[in-house]
C-alpha cells in the first residue's frame, strides 16, 4: 500500500511531464499501427491483382494466411508477401474507379493465392473463353451472382477479354493463351486448342487443394448446385452427360449401368484427390500428345478404361478410370443438356427443379445457343437489345387444331404443320422489312424431333412430348438470319428477336407501354377504315391483302410506337411493289430455313425445308433422291 501511495504521489508531483510522455507514446503507437495496416491492406493499383472475395469478414493475405482456429495460439503477425496482392474487398460487378490504372498483366497470373481469395467452403467455380464469348461469360457470372454465389473465376484467353472483364468488376485471370478474339467455330483446330486449355487448367488448379466446378461458357446456372454436390463427399469426379433417356425419376445420380450417352465435360466437379489429379494429368498428356483428339472424347476414353463395379449400394457412384476413381453421373433431368431442357422439358415433367442448362443438341452455331437462352429468358443482353431502332413487329400465329393433334406424328404431318407456320413467318418477315421493324419470331410447334442421325420421330425412351414447342434452330438457320448479308444482293437486313422478348422482365416500361394492336378486316366493310389517327393502346382495323403503299401510308403515323402487334398475318400483304426488292427479299429469306434430319433407311436422310414450298405444286417432304437433288432450295 505504501508503495502504491508512493507511486501516486510521484505521479502527482510529475504529472505534466508524465502526461506529455504518455501522449507521445500513444500517438506513436497509433501512427505505427496505421502504417502497418496500410502496408498490408494498401490499395495501390500496382500491387493489386484482379479481384478479391466479396466477403468482408476475413483478411486476404497470402497462402500463409492462418485460419480462425489458429489465431488463438499465434502471437505474431505473419509478414506479408512482397509479390502481387489482390486487395479489392469488393463485390462482383463493383467496377474499379475510372481514374485507377489497370494492374500489369503479370498480376493476373493464375496462382494459388488468386484462387484462394475467391474460394468459399473450399470450392471454386471456373469458366474460360475468349472475347467472342464475352456476352456468354457475363450471362454466366450474372446467373451465379443472382443465386448468391461469388466464389467464381473467369479465365481470359485473350487480353481484350481480360481488360473488359476487369473494368466490369468480374474476377478474371490470364490464361496466357494469346488466342484470337473471334468465334473459332465448333470442331476447328482452335476449338480443339481451347479444349486442351481446359484440361491444362484443371491440372493446374487441382494441386492447389480446392474443389473445382468446371463449366463451359455456353451453360447457365439456375440454382445453387453446391449443396447437391456436397451430398456425394466421396466422389472424385461428378460429370454431366448427353443422356437423353432418364435412368432415374428423382434427383439421384444417374444409374451408371443404364447410361448410354457420352460424359459431357461442359459441367463437371472435381475434388483434389489423388485419383482425380492422376486422371487430370493423364488426360492432359493424352491431348498434348495428339492434337486431333477432341477433349471430350479423350475424357470418355480414359474414364471408361475401367467402369465398374459400383462403389456401394446406395450412392450411385462407380469405380472408373484406374479402378480407384469414384465417378458419379449427374442426372440429365436437372443438370440439363440442350435436349432434356429445351426439347423434352424433362425437369418439368418430373416436377424437379433444374440446376443448370447447357446449350448442347442445337443446330444454329453460337447464334443458336444465344437464341435458345434468350427464348428461355436466361441470357443477359444490354438494354438497347430490348428497345431496337424502329420498334418491334409482332403477330399472333394461327394453327388449326388438326395440324397439331390429328393423325399420326409422321414426317409428313410434321412438315405440313411446319409449312403452315413458315408461310405466316414469311409474310411477317416481309412486313417487318417494309416497316423497318424488328420481327418478334413466334413460338414454333413441331411434331417430331431433329437430330444428326436417323430416328423414328422421337427417341424411344425419351420424354419428348408430341407435339412440342421446338427451338427456332430446329427449323430456321438462326446463324444465317442474324448474319449481315450484303444489301445489294439480299436487300435490307431484317432483325429478329425471340418469341418471349415481350414477356421478358428486362423489357423497359417505355417499350411495354407503347403498343398498338392491329386486327385484319375485309376491305369495304363499314368498320374497316384503317384510320391512322387511332390512339396508341387502341385497336387499329386494317384491310387484308393490303399493298406496300397502303402499309406505308397507314403505319407511317405510328413510327414512334414501340410495339405493333397483328392479330394475324394471313393474307395481310400482297407483296412488294418493286420487283427488284421482292427478288432480293426472296433471295434473303430462302436461306433462312434449314433441314430436318433424318429418315431411316435412306442416304442421305435429311429433308430440306423450303420457304416457298407453296409455290411448288409437286413439293413433297422427302429426302434428296439423287446426288444432284442434295442442295438447299435456292
Amino acid at each position: 500500500m505504501a508503495w502504491r501511495n508512493g507511486c501516486y504521489d510521484e505521479v502527482g508531483h510529475s504529472k505534466p511531464l508524465f502526461l506529455t510522455i504518455y501522449i507521445v507514446v500513444i500517438i506513436g503507437i497509433v501512427v505505427s499501427s496505421f502504417y502497418i495496416f496500410s502496408a498490408i491492406y494498401s490499395s495501390n493499383p500496382v500491387a493489386s491483382s484482379s479481384f478479391s472475395s466479396i466477403s468482408y469478414d476475413r483478411p486476404h493475405l497470402t497462402d500463409a494466411t492462418l485460419n480462425i482456429s489458429q489465431l488463438a495460439t499465434v502471437h505474431t503477425v505473419p509478414t506479408p508477401s512482397l509479390g502481387p496482392q489482390n486487395v479489392w474487398p469488393k463485390p462482383i460487378w463493383d467496377v474499379p474507379p475510372h481514374d485507377k490504372k489497370m494492374p500489369p498483366l503479370e498480376d493476373f497470373r493464375l496462382t494459388k493465392t488468386l484462387v484462394q481469395e475467391r474460394v468459399k467452403d473450399n470450392v471454386i467455380i471456373v469458366t474460360f473463353g475468349n472475347y467472342a464469348f464475352m456476352d456468354f461469360i457475363l450471362t454466366w457470372v450474372k446467373q451465379l451472382t443472382d443465386i448468391g454465389l461469388s466464389n467464381l473465376l473467369v479465365g481470359a484467353m485473350d487480353t481484350e477479354l481480360l481488360e473488359a472483364l476487369y473494368w466490369k468488376g468480374v474476377p478474371v485471370f490470364d490464361m496466357g493463351s494469346h488466342m484470337s478474339t473471334v468465334d473459332v467455330g465448333w470442331g476447328s483446330p482452335t476449338f480443339h486448342k481451347m479444349g486442351r486449355e481446359k484440361v491444362i487448367l484443371i491440372d493446374s488448379i487441382l494441386p492447389y487443394g480446392f474443389e473445382l466446378l468446371m463449366c463451359d461458357t455456353d451453360m447457365v446456372w439456375l440454382k445453387n448446385p453446391l449443396p447437391y454436390l456436397a451430398r456425394y463427399p466421396t466422389a472424385d469426379v461428378l460429370t454431366s452427360s448427353d443422356q437423353v433417356i432418364p435412368t432415374v425419376v428423382d434427383d439421384s445420380l444417374e444409374i451408371w449401368q443404364e447410361v448410354s450417352g457420352a460424359f459431357n465435360i461442359g459441367i463437371f466437379h472435381w475434388r483434389p484427390t489423388e485419383s482425380a489429379k492422376k486422371l487430370a494429368k493423364q488426360w492432359k498428356e493424352m491431348l498434348l500428345a495428339d492434337d486431333k483428339i477432341w477433349d471430350q472424347n479423350g475424357f470418355n476414353d480414359i474414364v471408361r478404361r475401367q467402369i465398374g463395379p459400383s462403389v456401394d449400394d446406395d450412392s450411385g457412384l462407380v469405380f472408373a478410370f484406374d479402378g480407384n476413381l469414384k465417378l458419379g453421373i449427374l442426372p440429365a433431368s436437372i443438370f440439363c443438356s440442350g435436349h432434356t431442357y429445351f426439347v423434352q422439358a424433362m425437369y418439368e415433367q418430373l416436377r424437379l427443379e433444374p440446376y443448370a442448362v447447357h446449350t448442347t443438341f442445337q443446330y444454329g452455331a453460337t447464334e443458336g445457343k444465344r437464341h435458345r437462352l434468350r427464348e428461355a429468358m436466361l441470357f443477359r443482353d444490354p438494354s438497347e437489345y430490348y428497345n431496337p431502332p424502329g420498334g418491334f413487329f409482332s403477330f399472333k400465329p394461327y394453327i388449326p387444331k388438326r395440324l397439331l393433334l390429328s393423325g399420326e406424328h409422321t414426317v409428313e404431318s410434321h412438315f405440313t404443320l411446319i409449312n403452315y407456320q413458315i408461310k405466316q413467318i414469311r409474310t411477317a418477315l416481309a412486313i417487318a422489312s417494309l416497316l423497318n421493324r424488328t420481327l418478334v419470331m413466334p413460338p414454333l410447334w413441331c411434331r417430331i424431333d431433329r437430330l444428326w442421325y436417323p430416328h423414328p420421330g422421337v427417341l424411344e425412351g425419351s420424354m419428348t412430348r408430341q407435339p412440342f414447342l421446338c427451338p427456332l434452330d430446329h427449323v430456321f438457320e438462326v446463324n444465317v438470319m442474324l448474319k449481315k448479308l450484303p444489301e445489294e444482293e439480299f436487300g435490307p437486313g431484317i432483325d429478329i428477336r425471340e418469341y418471349s422478348i415481350l414477356d421478358n422482365p428486362s423489357l423497359q416500361p417505355e417499350v411495354r407501354n407503347s403498343w398498338l394492336d392491329v386486327k385484319l378486316c375485309k376491305e369495304g366493310r363499314q368498320d374497316c377504315d384503317a384510320s391512322n389517327d387511332t390512339s396508341v393502346g387502341g385497336l387499329l382495323k386494317f384491310p387484308k391483302r393490303s399493298s406496300e403503299e397502303k402499309f406505308m401510308k397507314v403505319f407511317s403515323s405510328f413510327k414512334d410506337v414501340k410495339v405493333i402487334k397483328f392479330s394475324s398475318v394471313q393474307d395481310a400483304f400482297i407483296g412488294f411493289t418493286n420487283k427488284d426488292r421482292e427478288d432480293k427479299f426472296r433471295n434473303r429469306v430462302k436461306r433462312y430455313v434449314g433441314i430436318w434430319c433424318c429418315v431411316p433407311d435412306h442416304d442421305p436422310g435429311h429433308i430440306y425445308y423450303d420457304m416457298y414450298w407453296d409455290e411448288k405444286p409437286e413439293w413433297k417432304a422427302i429426302p434428296p433422291q439423287t446426288p444432284g437433288d442434295d442442295h438447299p432450295p435456292w
